[in-house]
């Protein structure tokens, strides 16, 4: 009783401050409007701006419609727009006050603090969208103390969290094909959050007919994401996914043939409360496998990597985080994970998480960027 209490308390705690950033966000932007035009009474302004707000949430119940979309893709905008007011409207209330103070009147300060801070905004947006918009590639090289009978050389191409949707579509795919296959990888690995909750736009706008176009001589796999759960159509997704040639790993493992590999795919954390089956552990996951040939893993969420290292992993690879997707998130994923982004030899074990190629909620990326991972893979002879 005492644990459902104290949720409660914590979920009302986070309305009331999104609520109390929110009145503080509208009273400033109706403050810089009042000063040019009267044309909206309070109540009016405060009825639209409260629809603004909200309009993520009323996008996601109504996203079978096209108002429904776009008020998603409206209130995707205004997340980052919240955040970096949140950021930006402290100092430019301070230097309002400021200016207040040493005699300069309301027709001065009200306009010159607003316009800055507006092309403020508007660099970040700029700034943000670009890296969003424009996937980079790193290339880890990833030495593996086991011999190969075949070739010794490998090239893994890695894609997490495309988030496939409304937002990110077939224009954004398209680069994700074109930066892959440019590589001629041997193999393709995607861990998780191809799509972006609702299946819908994904068939819809045929986004598959694009997907199967990545090529690698053994093959694409992929793993569940957390936002392929929270869509709800887990069994529909792996069977377009099949029908395409991408094999979903839940919970299993496959050994490539004539490269020594194995290659295994964990069900996401998410599982563990919306999956009847749940997950196994790590250890369960590998602990039948032939520990004489690489191994690679893909659990979406980068969790556990101590224990992936103690049953046998040689490549962890991960995603989720979007390393905060825009600053200064990136100072919380830091502390929340142990690698939130990038490399990291864990023992004997490769660690490696994505930034992700795509995003959630708005396409901006500060501090972060869209990413595609090449793995140069060199085996003993």
């Amino acid at each position: 009783m005492k644990r459902v209490l104290r949720m409660v308390l914590s979920v009302v705690m986070i309305v009331i401050i999104f609520l109390g950033l929110n009145a503080y966000i509208g009273w400033n932007i109706y403050v810089f409007k009042a000063h040019y035009t009267e044309s909206m009474s309070p109540i009016w302004f405060t009825i639209v701006f409260t629809i603004l707000v909200f309009s993520y949430l009323i996008g996601r119940w109504g996203k079978h419609n096209p108002v429904g979309r776009l008020l998603k893709v409206i209130g995707s905008y205004y997340l980052a727009l919240m955040e970096f007011m949140i950021i930006l409207l402290p100092f430019a209330d301070i230097s309002a006050w400021i200016l207040k103070r040493v005699g300069y009147t309301e027709g001065y300060y009200i306009p010159v603090v607003g316009w800055t801070t507006i092309i403020l905004l508007v660099i970040l947006f700029i700034w943000g969208s670009y890296n969003a918009w424009s996937p980079i590639l790193r290339t880890y090289h990833v030495p593996i103390a086991k011999k190969a009978s075949g070739n010794r050389k490998l090239t893994i191409a890695v894609a997490s969290d495309i988030h496939l949707g409304n937002i990110v579509g077939n224009r954004h795919l398209k680069r994700l094909i074109k930066g892959i296959n440019q590589m001629e990888p041997d193999l393709i690995l995607l861990p998780g959050d191809i799509i972006d909750d609702s299946i819908e736009p994904f068939m819809r706008n045929s986004m598959a007919n694009s997907l199967k176009q990545l090529h690698a001589t053994h093959g694409v796999y992929a793993v569940l994401g957390n936002h392929e759960y929270y869509g709800g159509n887990i069994e529909q997704y792996i069977q377009e996914m099949s029908l395409i040639g991408i094999r979903v790993l839940r919970d299993e493992s496959v050994t490539l043939a004539n490269v020594d590999i194995i290659v295994a795919g964990r069900k996401d954390k998410s599982a563990e409360s919306m999956d009847p089956e749940g997950r196994v552990s790590m250890n369960k996951l590998l602990e039948h496998l032939d520990q004489s040939r690489p191994i690679v893993v893909m659990d979406h969420q980068p969790y556990g990597f101590q224990q992936a290292a103690e049953a046998g992993a040689d490549i962890l690879l991960c995603g989720h985080t979007h390393r905060g997707q825009f600053a200064p998130n990136h100072w919380i994923t830091r502390r929340l994970f142990e690698l939130d982004w990038g490399y990291m030899l864990k023992q004997r074990m490769h660690v490696v998480v994505s930034s992700g190629f795509g995003t959630w909620g708005p396409p901006i990326r500060l501090a972060s960027r869209s990413e595609i991972i090449r793995l140069d893979v060199e085996l003993e002879g």
